[in-house]
């Protein structure tokens, strides 16, 4: 019988993207967000009736006991717990709320109801592992009957040239083992998937071969004639260009994109710098040398022919489309851009999740 799959803080579908790809026999019947903008993105993407607008901290047990799911799958709000957040509250930011509330109090009432789903995924940023919600979340499910197993991973893992480090909680209920794990390995945080290679080594700091192979995001990128619209403001740059994570169409890696993403500079993620025969760093250093002159300094950068990454590339790199070499055919869109702003875009791309890394994680999951 098919996995029958709720999808919580569904955003544009990334978690219910990794189940439909996966090896999983299994089908998303409901899902629920918030967010107005999440919604209409989602509803272009997947059945239009599958995504509830919804304050998910008012969901009951009886409302979700009568989809009969066997399978959850939740990213919760990450801005709780980030470390790019210096005022992060953790369990008492009010965007934590509607996550406890499901472990707390939806899911020990399910149990009573004798409907707890057979299987659970929890998707959330790095720092996560460290919070009191963390702690709720592991003691909590251990005392109804599971079985947990909690990673850290990067797409870089899987052959992806991003290092978004990100927090995985899973779940079985207790009859159901986790492959590859002996007694004493279901308490620590792994770094790779049980019986999957072994834990990621950063390789600008190992001088050992790699054991996998990145691909560089030249793979990922659009045609040239597509990217006028993404170059830098002079501003932008004048002020703060040296604060930039600058990397190549020849890169295996870029930094972790996040939901302020051309907003911010530091922290949101990298940009590319399409001429790779300059050099980065002599060039900003005669940026810096003429730069008290006045704002007319900035055209000595444009030779870097420096630019943020689209939207486009971006759903690439979070496995939402294929590289640009591959077979597949394309298949994520986005509604009216009158409705879905090229800045929304970044927000909600930003927020989702990587569904590469989840494809292989819900397969994972329902191995014995």
């Amino acid at each position: 019988m098919p996995a029958r799959a709720l999808e919580f803080y569904a955003g544009i579908g990334g978690l219910h993207l990794a189940l439909q790809r996966s090896s999983v026999d299994g089908t998303v019947v409901q899902a629920f967000d918030w967010d107005q903008t999440a919604c209409q993105a989602y509803r272009i993407n997947h059945p239009p009736k599958l995504i509830e607008k919804v304050d998910i901290s008012e969901l009951s047990a009886a409302q979700l006991a009568a989809y009969n799911a066997d399978l959850w799958l939740l990213s919760p709000s990450c801005q709780p717990y980030t470390v790019l957040n210096p005022n992060a509250k953790g369990g008492a930011d009010p965007r934590a709320k509607s996550f406890l509330h499901l472990v707390q109090e939806v899911l020990p009432k399910l149990a009573e109801m004798n409907a707890l789903p057979s299987r659970l995924l929890v998707e959330n940023v790095a720092g996560f592992e460290t919070s009191i919600t963390r702690r709720t979340l592991v003691s909590t499910m251990r005392s109804l009957g599971y079985n947990t197993l909690e990673l850290l991973l990067t797409p870089l893992q899987f052959g992806i040239p991003n290092s978004r480090l990100r927090y995985y909680f899973l779940a079985k209920k207790d009859s159901l083992q986790f492959s590859h794990v002996a007694g004493e390995g279901i308490d620590r945080i792994w770094r790779h998937i049980p019986g999957q290679g072994r834990d990621w080594v950063d390789d600008r700091f190992d001088s050992t071969e790699p054991s996998i192979h990145v691909a560089s995001l030249s793979s990922y990128l659009d045609s040239s004639d597509e990217t006028s619209d993404y170059s830098i403001p002079d501003k932008i740059l004048f002020k703060w260009g040296r604060l930039f994570d600058v990397m190549f169409p020849s890169s295996r890696r870029s930094c972790c994109f996040t939901r302020g993403y051309t907003q911010l500079v530091q922290g949101a993620g990298s940009i590319l710098q399409m001429n790779e025969e300059l050099d980065t760093t002599s060039v900003f250093n005669e940026f810096a040398a003429a730069r008290p002159d006045g704002p007319d300094a900035v055209r000595i950068l444009d030779p870097l022919q420096l630019r943020y990454f689209s939207p486009g590339e971006l759903l690439r790199i979070f496995g939402f489309n294929p590289p640009v070499n591959s077979a597949e055919v394309p298949r994520f869109r986005w509604p009216d851009t009158k409705a879905v702003t090229v800045r929304s875009q970044y927000k909600l791309i930003g927020n989702s999740v990587n569904v590469t890394v989840l494809q292989v994680l819900i397969e994972y999951l329902f191995s014995e």
